[in-house]
C-alpha cells in the first residue's frame, strides 16, 4: 500500500515536493488557501489539490487527514504551520507530522508540542556546514580502513526512545561510541551525563558491524 502524504500550504515548496513525491511513489494531497495557486498544483498528474484554510478541521476533514500517514504543514506562518500538525496528530491521528518553522527559536517548543520533525530553512543550511566541517575533520581523525570502522549520522525524532535520556542511560553495543551531537549550528562532545533531545543529530562510531544495532536502539526502528 501507497505511503500517503498530506502538504498542506507552501506555494513552491509544496509543488516541488509534491513532485518529488510521487515520482517516488507516494500518494499525495496538497491543501492550499488560494485559488490560483491550486489550479497550478492540478497541473501535477497523480495530485489531489483540496482549495482551503489548512488550520481548519473541516478543511483538513475534506482532505482525507485521517488517511494521511505523513502530514508536512509548509506555510509561511509558524503559529499555522503549529495548528495544522496539531490538529492532524491530535483530531486526525496522523502517525508522523512535520512543521515548517521560519524562527529557529521555536524548534524546541514545537518539539515539546508533540511535533515529529521539525524543519527550520536556518538552521539547516548553518546545520549544513557545521556537519559538514566536523565529518571532514573527523575523517582525518578516525582511521576508517577496509571497513572496520563506521562513521554516521543518526537524527532523533520526537517520538525517538532515547528522547530525554542520559547517554550512560542508553543500552548501546560496545564497540560503538556517540562521538559528537549536532544540536541546532552546535556541535558538542557528549558526556555521560549529556542528556539526548528531540531534533539532535548524533555522530556514531562504531563497527561496521554494530552500527544497524545502534542505530535501532536510537532510533526505534
Amino acid at each position: 500500500m501507497k505511503t500517503k502524504v498530506l502538504l498542506v500550504g507552501g506555494r513552491s515548496k509544496a509543488k516541488s515536493l509534491a513532485t518529488s513525491l510521487i515520482r517516488k511513489g507516494y500518494r499525495v494531497t496538497v491543501v492550499n488557501d488560494t485559488y490560483e495557486d491550486c489550479l497550478e498544483l492540478a497541473e501535477i498528474d497523480g495530485l489531489t489539490v483540496i482549495n482551503g484554510d489548512g488550520t481548519k478541521p473541516f478543511v483538513l476533514e475534506d482532505a482525507n487527514a485521517g488517511d494521511a500517514d505523513i502530514a508536512i504543514a509548509l506555510t509561511s506562518k509558524d503559529e499555522d504551520n503549529l495548528v495544522i500538525c496539531e490538529l492532524c496528530k491530535k483530531r486526525f491521528h496522523v502517525k508522523k507530522t512535520v512543521a515548517l518553522v521560519l524562527d529557529p527559536k521555536k524548534t524546541d517548543f514545537f518539539y515539546r508540542m508533540g511535533i515529529d520533525s521539525v524543519v527550520c530553512a536556518i538552521t539547516a543550511i548553518s546545520g549544513i556546514i557545521e556537519q559538514q566541517a566536523f565529518m571532514d575533520k573527523i575523517a582525518t581523525l578516525v582511521p576508517i580502513r577496509e571497513g572496520r570502522v563506521s562513521v554516521a549520522e543518526v537524527p532523533i525524532s520526537g517520538t525517538a526512545p532515547v528522547v530525554g535520556k542520559k547517554l550512560w542511560e542508553i543500552n548501546l553495543p560496545k564497540q560503538v561510541i556517540i562521538g559528537c551531537i549536532l544540536r541546532g549550528d552546535t556541535p558538542m562532545v557528549p558526556r555521560g551525563d549529556t542528556r539526548i533531545l528531540a531534533g539532535d543529530m548524533l555522530v556514531l562510531i562504531s563497527s561496521d558491524k554494530q552500527e544497524m544495532a545502534a542505530i535501532k536502539e536510537l532510533t526505534g526502528h
